[in-house]
């Protein structure tokens, strides 16, 4: 998810007060914009701010960002038992675990303060649901504070590796997923060996482990093409060097790695090679008028299909395996057709899709509108008897 969308889901101004790990701020967001006592208002992203334990009520940041007002209502869950029509399985469906990397900016902030890490238990009950995959963000700026090739953060990794040792216990997938769009510090990566280095270092750390995968970087954005192509080899090529052979490579793209772009923008992505030929195309996907996941509303109930139909067939074209490592549409009937037939065209392409993975799960969503977190979130009661339909 875009790092702008990130932000804004957690602030405003308005004469009501959000309770604790409530929304109170974001682009389209019109709800309270200040906190209970006790709770402070924390920007995330330009997407959400949300009421995390503090001394006031402050909002921290504010944003003016114009984007689309278009409002959905909200239906209630589908009720069809019905089987997805095609016989063909995904390797993978997931959950994206999102709490690691909040905090956006402010470096390297207070576990349970400005972030926190994924549950345990609630991702313990996506797994009981079928669910086999699991995407842990993580800010690059936390696990290697100085710079890319300095020593890690113990107690960032020890947390970090808990949960991914978690999700492998249960023989689930655990992504590595550094959730830094391309950047350090809000700076653009150039220097490949030192990403490289990153990424020997992180994979020296799990290559004993054939349950993790690593995620080069998420949401390439706004860089040389290049550059984007460069970084990825040379994470590609790092990882192999460090031991870690039997691992899934993640790879994404630029422009924020969206399907819907991809066989337009990423074509210099096909010459990636790796060794043990597990490389993977990571892209994303949403349903609303301009792609960033931050409405609720999608375009129309088959923009699912239209907007990966396109990459389906460049990664036939051109001999790759795609998965969509982010998408979402909100709770409503019209996205809900959108997403089953999105879900059904990966399933039938099975041959060139591994597998899709939710945005998103985390602790402290809150009333998000794309929030899977059980037992409560708005996607958790309203799509997830859905999606366990396609769970391999």
């Amino acid at each position: 998810m875009k790092s702008s969308i990130l932000a804004g889901i957690f602030a405003t101004g308005v004469a009501a007060q959000s309770g604790p790990y409530g929304q109170c701020g974001g682009n389209n967001y019109n709800g309270p914009t200040t906190c209970v006592s006790g709770y402070r208002c924390v920007y995330q992203n330009d997407w959400y701010s949300q009421c995390l334990p503090g001394a006031d009520s402050t909002t921290l940041k504010t944003t003016t960002t114009a984007r689309s007002t278009a409002t959905s209502t909200t239906s209630a869950p589908a009720t069809s038992t019905s089987a997805p029509s095609s016989g063909k399985k995904l390797k993978w469906l997931g959950i994206n675990q999102s709490s690691a990397e909040f905090g956006q900016g402010t470096y390297p902030g207070t576990w349970g303060k400005e972030f926190t890490f994924p549950s345990t238990s609630s991702i313990q009950t996506h797994i009981n649901d079928g669910y086999n995959i699991f995407r842990v963000a993580f800010a690059m700026e936390r696990l290697v504070p100085n710079t890319l090739t300095s020593s890690f953060d113990q107690g960032y990794l020890k947390n970090l590796t808990e949960v991914v040792n978690f999700i492998t216990s249960k023989g689930a997938y655990a992504v590595l997923d550094p959730h830094n769009f391309g950047r350090y510090y809000g700076n653009i990566i150039t220097d490949t060996n030192a990403f490289g280095s990153f990424w020997s270092n992180v994979a020296k750390q799990f290559a004993s482990n054939p349950l993790v995968i690593f995620d080069t970087n998420n949401e390439y954005h706004d860089m040389d093409q290049t550059l984007v192509l460069n970084l990825n080899q040379a994470a590609i090529n790092s990882i192999r060097s460090a031991g870690a052979t039997s691992q899934y490579i993640f790879a994404e793209g630029n422009s924020y790695s969206g399907a819907w772009t991809w066989n337009t923008t990423n074509t210099n992505l096909a010459a990636l090679t790796d060794p043990q030929n597990k490389l993977i195309v990571e892209m994303h996907q949403y349903l609303d008028s301009d792609g960033s996941g931050t409405s609720a509303t999608c375009v129309n109930s088959d923009i699912g299909v239209q907007r990966v139909i396109g990459a389906t067939n460049w990664l036939r074209a051109n001999g790759k395996i795609g998965v969509l490592g982010e998408f979402a549409g909100g709770a409503n009937s019209v996205c809900q057709t959108a997403i089953t037939g999105l879900l059904d065209h990966l399933q039938a392409n099975s041959d060139v899709w591994a597998g899709g993975l939710w945005w998103a799960g985390g602790p402290w969503w809150g009333d998000y509108i794309y929030s899977i977190e059980p037992p409560s979130g708005t996607a958790y009661t309203y799509y997830n008897s859905l999606l366990k339909k396609y769970v391999p």
